[in-house]
């Protein structure tokens, strides 16, 4: 049975029952609560009706998540609600004061017409996109221009839903969430001391073991051990009768109730020893009677307890439930035979742990709780923040107490007041809680206390960050210097960049930021130079890395600077570029020249050109254009302390460091397989493959120089490019294709061209150039011309053993690799590979030499000698597919070559693992 029919039976079930004892009373089948009257109906069922009854809510509401507490007859029937838990797994509704993300979208069906009046109203319009909304405290969502729309209880589908019934807004496609967030500040504040009764392992029920205090009462029902020991012997156990009478052996009847335990022990042993000389007794309280009390006000479960007799009022609050939130901790009243006879106030337990007025219940005793008092609340830098009740008058010093005082970052200077003033507007009330006057200063209801916490800044101090040993604020002192702030390199770690000091300034007065720099290792020199300049207070130095980049921390300053600019005032920067370690913009400084501008970009990097730079330089001219200029640096003069030379900087200059020329002449080449002394070469610009096999020994005696593979990584990814510019283009003809007729289109076609279109987006390129190494080794004809290769960064040289194998692939039977034999055809290992295929084409069979090179048939004479060819040891001979049978695209027959040649190419090159 599914969870709606469930709750459809259950809402019927219930109905019925209630309906039958309150006939024309609704039932609330949304979250099936009944009304109070019909509780207290429901509680004058036969038990078997009631249980029923129950039974069908707890159903119900198991399949809503739900539960309902059972009445008792503890409870009064009026006053019972039934008790509603948070269910686990709760889906989230709205509630008052959520906070809501909605997203109004046009939707995709709407007409032009539609879409432009949306455009047009004004609100409709303000409303696109992702807006946040607040409800307010009846959970009502305020839209501009459109009704209130109540959305409490709802979940975020209900929203979407509701909010699209409405008229206005059927045109949104709506996506609402209701955002899990906690409230912070005033709005997080509770009533103290209500969680108090909240159901825990604690409670407040008397021991039940143990002496009794000696003003206990005794009365009816309370049980008497009395041990008589010397002449005359006994244990006995009598109970206070009905009358308050114990009838006591030997000494006769006793009237004990209303009297305390104490007074009654005694008497007892007066009697004993008047009457039974030479005897004497203990006499100790056995089981204790109960007593019915009642608990009514604004308790959460108000009505009659019977509880034990040393049960005092605050241990039948606990019974009862506790407290409600619109009850009163702090007047509750004590009533016997209809007078006041103890009044409790709970704060003095709560906050003193005062059990004094915390009287012990006799029978028939009433504990009422009236409604709460005036409230006053305390929120900030206070130790206990909550909503607290007041005896009528209470000052700022009595909240702060209740409160627990203030924390040590409270700035009690700086408390304020919010008050509603006679009721109709809001006013905030300046005190300063540190002084007398304020803290005698009298709070109304409804106040709220803020006490604000100090400034989060540090005064006087100075901060050190970045890549040093001991981060942190440092005290300033008058005079204080570089060097008073880092006393030594020990203190850097390793690696720091201690030419260029960046130093974030702020002025207390207004808060305007700027920067100055500073060269550390000159400070620490020479600490009476310039260089160890005068710190401030507020001073930010950051000491950089020369690993790690150096733009993440001046951004943020420059935004700063730019943010604080304005017309006619523009934020200065300047940048370096070009071989220095730390290219960037930095902070321009007023009198920075060229070597300071060096020292923040970290120094000149070791390629650098160190005889020349120039500085780009902007200017606006009249306020009407932007010239530029450039101007030499004779870097070399800078370099040697020549102040001539050394440029003063302006905003917005670049200084550009050029490369040595050359500097990367050395490159890196690698020879591996049969190669004498295989390994990593470093040559010179143009350096050509022969002068590099001479130096690493020329070839072994094992070698196999045709079938060499010369890889270099400029051809391989032009091979990539190409290649994927054919994929490209056989995937765009694949289309073009698969739209034609049925009747001119197969499918063996489109599938063919399918499978050729994703073996050619897996082929990755080689970057192979065919070279005839053996030429080189032997002094053939192409010496001097294969030789002359100008070797290039990465360029690799891959010569294998000999070979004595034939491979044939393509569309034969069987592609496989044979033994060389001297003699025999391309026809006879293409026979030895199973014969050809009925897809394969005759026409194009060709062969690729060990080297790469392509020898083909006499049918194809631009690639090859003819029909004739001979089979060498390391070939491999390609039987192409016949794709004219297919109908075939024009570059068909490129792509089946491409995935041919790159097969054989990866083959060779993995077989020198990779």
């Amino acid at each position: 049975m599914t969870a709606s029919v469930k709750l459809s039976v259950a809402t019927l079930a219930l109905a019925a029952v209630l309906l039958l004892v309150s006939p024309g009373k609704a039932i609330d089948a949304q979250t099936l609560q009944p009304t109070a009257e019909q509780l207290r109906m429901l509680n004058q069922l036969p038990p078997a009706q009631r249980e029923q009854a129950l039974e069908a809510l707890r159903s119900a509401q198991g399949s809503q998540a739900q539960p309902v507490a059972e009445p008792t007859e503890s409870l009064s029937p009026a006053l019972s609600p039934v008790v509603a838990a948070k269910p686990v797994g709760e889906v989230q509704r709205a509630g008052r004061g959520s906070r809501l993300i909605i997203d109004f979208s046009p939707k995709e069906s709407l007409s032009e017409q539609e879409l432009e009046a949306l455009q047009e109203d004004r609100a409709l319009a303000r409303l696109r996109g992702s807006q946040n909304f607040v409800l307010d405290d009846q959970g009502v969502l305020s839209l501009l221009g459109i009704e209130s729309i109540p959305l409490l209880g709802l979940t975020e589908n209900d929203i979407e839903r509701r909010l699209g019934a409405e008229a206005l807004l059927t045109g949104f496609d709506i996506d609402a969430r209701i955002l899990e967030s906690e409230p912070t500040g005033a709005e997080a504040l509770k009533p103290f001391g209500y969680d108090i009764f909240e159901p825990n392992e604690a409670s407040f029920d008397p021991p039940m073991t143990g002496p009794v205090p000696p003003d206990y009462v005794l009365g009816p029902g309370d049980t008497v051990r009395v041990q008589l020991f010397g002449n005359v012997n006994g244990i006995y156990e009598f109970a206070v009768t009905r009358d308050g009478i114990l009838n006591l052996p030997e000494i006769g009847p006793v009237t004990v109730a209303g009297l305390p335990f104490s007074e009654f022990r005694a008497d007892v042993n007066r009697r004993v020893q008047e009457m039974l000389i030479g005897t004497q007794v203990s006499v100790t309280m056995g089981e204790l009677r109960t007593i019915r009390i009642f608990v009514l006000g604004d308790v959460n479960r108000p009505g009659s307890y019977v509880v034990d007799s040393l049960a005092t009022i605050s241990s039948a609050l606990y019974r009862s439930g506790g407290i409600s939130r619109v009850g009163s901790l702090r007047y509750i009243q004590l009533k016997r035979s209809g007078q006041v006879v103890a009044r409790l106030d709970l704060y003095d337990l709560l906050l003193r742990g005062d059990t004094s007025g915390d009287s012990r219940l006799q029978p028939g005793d009433v504990i009422f709780v009236p409604a709460i008092g005036p409230q006053v609340s305390v929120a900030g830098a206070v130790n206990r923040p909550a909503i607290y009740e007041t005896l009528g008058k209470a000052s700022v010093s009595d909240i702060i107490t209740m409160a627990g005082g203030l924390q040590p970052d409270a700035y009690p200077d700086g408390a304020r007041i919010e008050r509603i003033e006679a009721g109709e507007q809001r006013i905030v009330v300046s005190i300063d809680a540190d002084s007398q006057e304020g803290r005698a200063a009298a709070l109304k209801a409804g106040d709220l206390l803020l006490i604000p916490r100090v400034l989060p800044d540090f005064e006087d101090v100075v901060t050190l960050t970045g890549h040093v040993h001991r981060p942190g604020p440092y005290q300033w002192r008058s005079g204080m210097r570089l060097n008073d702030l880092i006393e030594s390199a020990l203190e850097l770690k390793p690696g720091a960049d201690t030419g260029y000091i960046l130093i974030r300034r702020e002025d207390p007065r207004n808060r305007t930021v700027s920067v100055v720099s500073a060269n550390l290792g000159a400070a620490l020199a020479n600490p009476a130079s310039p260089a160890n300049i005068a710190l401030q207070p507020r001073d930010t130095a950051h000491v950089f890395s020369m690993v790690f980049g150096r733009q993440r921390v001046i951004e943020p300053i420059l935004e700063e600077l730019q943010l604080q600019s304005r017309f006619g005032e523009p934020y200065g920067e300047v940048s370096i570029s070009g071989n220095v370690k730390a290219p960037g913009t930095f902070p321009f400084e007023t009198g920075m020249r060229v070597d300071d501008l060096i020292r923040a970009g970290g120094g000149l990097a070791e390629q650098a050109y160190s005889l020349h730079a120039e500085v780009a330089r902007y200017a606006v001219v009249n306020n009407e254009y932007r010239s530029s200029e450039v101007i030499d640096i004779d870097l070399d003069a800078v370099l040697r302390g020549d102040d001539a030379a050394n440029l003063v900087l302006q905003e917005h200059d670049n200084l550009r460091i050029s490369r040595v020329p050359d500097w990367d002449a050395l490159t890196t080449v690698r020879l591996e397989g049969e190669i004498k002394f295989p390994g990593d070469y470093r040559v010179r610009k143009g350096e050509t493959l022969r002068e590099v096999l001479e130096r690493a020994g020329g070839l072994t005696d094992e070698a196999f120089p045709e079938g060499a593979i010369f890889l270099r990584e400029e051809l391989r990814e032009r091979e990539q490019d190409q290649i994927d510019l054919l994929a490209q283009r056989l995937e765009a003809d694949l289309t073009s294709l698969s739209l034609e007729e049925s009747q001119t289109t197969g499918a063996e076609t489109l599938s063919m061209g399918k499978t050729l279109l994703a073996q050619l987006r897996a082929t990755e390129a080689v970057g192979r150039l065919v070279i005839d190494l053996e030429d080189i080794a032997h002094g053939g004809d192409n010496r001097d011309l294969i030789g002359a290769i100008e070797l290039r960064e990465g360029d690799r040289l891959l010569v294998p053993k000999g070979s004595q194998a034939v491979t044939v692939i393509g569309q034969t039977q069987q592609n496989a690799s044979h033994l060389h034999r001297p003699g025999l055809t391309q026809q006879d290992y293409i026979e030895l590979s199973g014969g050809l295929t009925r897809r394969a084409d005759k026409k194009l069979i060709y062969v690729v030499r060990a080297s790469g090179a392509i020898v083909a048939n006499n049918r194809s004479s631009w690639l090859g000698r003819g029909k004739g060819t001979e089979i060498r040891p390391g070939d491999t001979i390609v039987v192409p597919l016949e794709i004219d049978r297919i109908r075939p695209l024009e570059l068909w027959t490129s792509v089946t070559q491409i995935l041919y040649q790159a097969a054989i190419a990866v083959t060779a090159v993995d077989s020198f693992g990779g």
